[in-house]
């Protein structure tokens, strides 16, 4: 099953917020949580650029004005996305709105040098004079950890933006390997948000949900979900609406969702409106079905046990 991919009204209005009959699809709002101590109240999903270099820029921007007008309110993106394009398009459409939303970029640079040079250039994309969170990107192997944390490294960027203003919050992602997420956990308290693959899946392999969540949890920071549908392996055994309630049943605060065209984006939308916690047989099932198709082959980002140990990054991109 792959996710539907027509361009609904909206995007034939232009980017408009009064849209005709496109801006009625919503029901209801969507539901919101208080981001860890952060104390914001996000979406339970946002819309993330990740996936923009699949469709053209002016659809990018069309989906990113939709969920806008459909409420979410918080936005995902990296640097490294597009080659920089997707914050471009953010840059293009937010900025009328940047007092309503919670903008979030990244970078993968490892040294105080290249984070700040990256976090400039994030800023004049975004037009924007600060982010609400800038985190420390695609962590995946101890040897990144070290340089993160050595002297020079990117943690003193990071604490530098927070105290200048540039960005609220800091935090960190990755989604290789669970016990990096760990080692960045211990060699740092202070973040204010972690971000990690979550999907019925991720418990069979690698587990993310059963080694790092419960840490996050007890630390109270703000924790975002993404590759929920496993970049849409699963759909070909399980419902989009099967992924996402799972993950969101879980203690996470909000999902980021890679939408390339406005129907998904909706999809996502109507799912998240309409969303009630999963009894936990349910998603036990849920766990079992995924089981038989879990491993290095379904979740490609994450370290694959087969192989010797190595500096393997995965490029990641798609947040789905």
């Amino acid at each position: 099953m792959q996710r539907r991919t027509f361009i609904s009204a909206s995007a034939l209005a232009g980017l408009s917020l009064e849209s005709g009959p496109a801006a009625r699809a919503a029901s209801g709002e969507i539901p919101k949580r208080v981001f860890g101590k952060t104390g914001e109240k996000l979406t339970i999903i946002g819309q993330a650029g990740g996936r923009f270099p699949l469709c053209s820029f002016e659809d990018a921007k069309a989906i990113t004005l939709r969920a806008y007008e459909l409420g979410i309110n918080y936005f995902d993106c990296a640097r490294i996305y597009w080659d920089g394009k997707s914050e471009e398009v953010y840059g293009a459409v937010l900025p009328p709105f940047r007092k309503h939303i919670f903008l979030t970029t990244k970078s993968p640079e490892r040294s105080r040098t290249g984070a700040e040079a990256d976090l400039e250039k994030s800023l004049r994309a975004l037009k924007t004079d600060y982010v609400d969170l800038w985190q420390i990107h695609q962590v995946s192997t101890m040897e990144e950890v070290r340089q993160i944390f050595a002297p020079g490294g990117a943690i003193e960027a990071f604490e530098a933006a927070k105290k200048a203003g540039k960005c609220r919050f800091m935090g960190f992602t990755g989604h290789h390997d669970p016990e990096v997420h760990l080692a960045m956990l211990k060699n740092y308290d202070k973040y204010d948000t972690i971000l990690m693959p979550l999907n019925p899946a991720d418990p069979a392999y690698l587990s993310f949900e059963k080694t790092v969540l419960p840490v996050a949890v007890e630390r109270g920071i703000g924790i975002q979900a993404m590759k929920s549908t496993a970049n849409s392996g699963l759909l070909a055994d399980l419902h989009l609406r099967d992924c996402l309630t799972y993950v969101l049943s879980l203690p996470v605060h909000c999902l980021a969702l890679g939408s390339t065209t406005i129907g998904q984006i909706e999809d996502d939308v109507r799912i998240a409106q309409q969303f009630h916690p999963m009894p936990e047989a349910q998603m036990a099932e849920i766990r079992k079905r995924a089981a038989r198709l879990a491993g290095p082959r379904l979740e490609n980002w994450k370290r694959d046990l087969n192989e010797k140990a190595s500096g393997h990054r995965y490029r990641d991109g798609a947040l789905a």
